[in-house]
């Protein structure tokens, strides 16, 4: 079964509609098409073979968990549901992970990338350190160091078997996470969402693909 350009234009189409639901702040717009384009993904990863594979598994199940996230994320000022929606995107790059540690990956890789995305880990720490309130700190640092474990291992797994598919996917990830960050905790506008819903969206696509034999 291939991936069918149909999918790849309602999501498109979707993801439209989201922004045009975020620049309307319409939460029923929200909820119209903000699940219906991360269900997409789900079923772009399918179309490609995700169940033909133990890694193609995985990444199924890092996409659910990500779908539960996009969800949850949809509710404004809910500070406990806001928190379950990060623990679900959490879950969800755990998952990542560990179908990149099945792909296989080259360890003296995964130790440079490990080592070289400290920087960044600790920058966005110290950028949000004094803006996140206090009952969500633990769930915001555990989520940046796992996203970060999650894009060395993207880089070790290439490292060993090359798929810039997978890369690309989660460096976009990583990047689409800062707007998130920066329109929940620094500054909320619309420009947030127009860039990094796109880069969500992308990078979950990319990693959708990459199951393909």
């Amino acid at each position: 079964m291939s991936v069918q350009p149909t999918t790849l234009l309602l999501l498109v189409l979707a993801v439209f509609g989201l922004l045009v639901a975020e620049a309307r702040q319409s939460e029923r717009g929200l909820w119209l098409t903000k699940p219906l384009a991360a269900a997409l993904y789900f079923v772009i990863a399918l179309q490609a073979g995700a169940m033909n594979s133990t890694y193609g598994l995985a990444v199924l199940v890092a996409l659910f968990l990500c779908w539960w996230g996009d969800v949850l994320l949809i509710p404004k000022d809910r500070p406990g549901v806001f928190r379950a929606g990060i623990l679900a995107f959490l879950a969800g790059h755990l998952a990542f992970a560990v179908a990149f540690l099945i792909r296989g990956v080259s360890p003296g890789a995964l130790v440079i990338a490990l080592g070289l995305m400290a920087i960044p880990a600790v920058t966005v720490h110290h950028w949000l350190a004094d803006k996140v309130p206090a009952e969500l700190k633990p769930a915001v640092v555990a989520y940046i160091g796992v996203i970060s474990v999650m894009f060395a291992l993207a880089v070790a797994t290439h490292a060993r078997e090359p798929s810039l598919l997978i890369v690309a996917g989660a460096a976009l990830f990583w990047l689409s996470d800062l707007f998130v960050a920066r329109d929940r905790f620094v500054q909320s506008g619309f420009v947030n969402r127009l860039v990094g819903l796109p880069l969500y969206f992308g990078a979950q696509v990319l990693l959708a693909l990459s199951v393909q034999g």
